[in-house]
């Protein structure tokens, strides 16, 4: 973990929360002729490169999109392999989050999944929950939709209970209710593969993030873009709604 210094130093402003679309393991196990479902089994492996370089650079939050509410209508072998694998992860990231005191998250509908697997990811959390050096988020069964709309939907009980009136319902009312609600808002969203859209991720949480796109496969994304794509970040100016000048003015205080 040496290296922190020398990365803060060349990265000025660093995103607390970053996020990514985690695209293109289908078509990089296939550019590289390999067995049905192996580009999935490349894509996990690329994950751990990544958690342990935004752990030493010094982001606090790291979210990837691992399973959607749409990947549901993928083939069952598919669908049935994700599933094994999600599991795998978990297994495999414990230790990990251990050694290096990383608190693991997940985000999603776990009503959809199997009971084992809810209950690894709960054990997960528990056995991770006092650590506070970085926060490992894992979005599975996830939509942005569902997380506004499940969020609409506790309000809308606590109207209904009289505990609040429909006049007082805020977007930042709403902001405590999404997923994720205790962490930073995304500062930074990263999509691979080569496609430009958001695909239904973090629509609440990355209102005003920095949005990075790259045609790299995942299971190809390894540090050395990410810290491209963090000096770009640091240089891009947000204005949160503001003018330049407003913001300049701010940071010349």
């Amino acid at each position: 973990m040496s290296n922190h210094s020398n990365h803060s130093n060349a990265i000025s402003i660093l995103p607390r929360h970053i996020a990514i679309i985690m695209d293109g393991n289908n078509r990089y196990g296939r550019a590289n002729d390999l067995g049905r479902g192996e580009g999935h089994v490349a894509g996990k492996d690329a994950l751990d490169p990544i958690v342990e370089h935004c752990l030493e650079v010094g982001v606090e939050v790291l979210s990837v999109f691992a399973f959607s509410s749409e990947n549901w209508q993928r083939p069952a072998a598919e669908v049935a392999l994700l599933m094994r694998l999600l599991t795998s992860t978990i297994h495999e990231q414990l230790p990990r989050m251990n050694k290096y005191r990383i608190r693991l998250r997940f985000i999603g509908d776990r009503s959809q999944l199997d009971d084992d697997l809810q209950q690894l990811m709960l054990d997960a959390e528990q056995q991770t929950a006092h650590f506070e050096v970085m926060t490992l988020v894992i979005a599975i069964s996830y939509g942005g939709q569902w997380d506004i709309a499940h969020a609409a939907q506790q309000l809308a009980q606590q109207v209904q209970a009289g505990q609040l009136t429909a006049d007082e319902i805020s977007a930042e009312l709403l902001t405590q209710h999404v997923q994720l609600a205790d962490a930073p808002a995304v500062d930074m969203l990263i999509r691979t593969g080569g496609e430009y859209r958001l695909s239904n991720f973090l629509l609440w949480q990355s209102a005003y993030a920095e949005l990075f796109f790259t045609p790299t496969l995942w299971p190809d994304f390894g540090a050395n873009e990410l810290d491209g794509m963090l000096r770009e970040f640091s240089q891009r100016q947000r204005r949160f709604g503001k003018t330049s000048e407003q913001v300049a003015m701010q940071t010349n205080l």
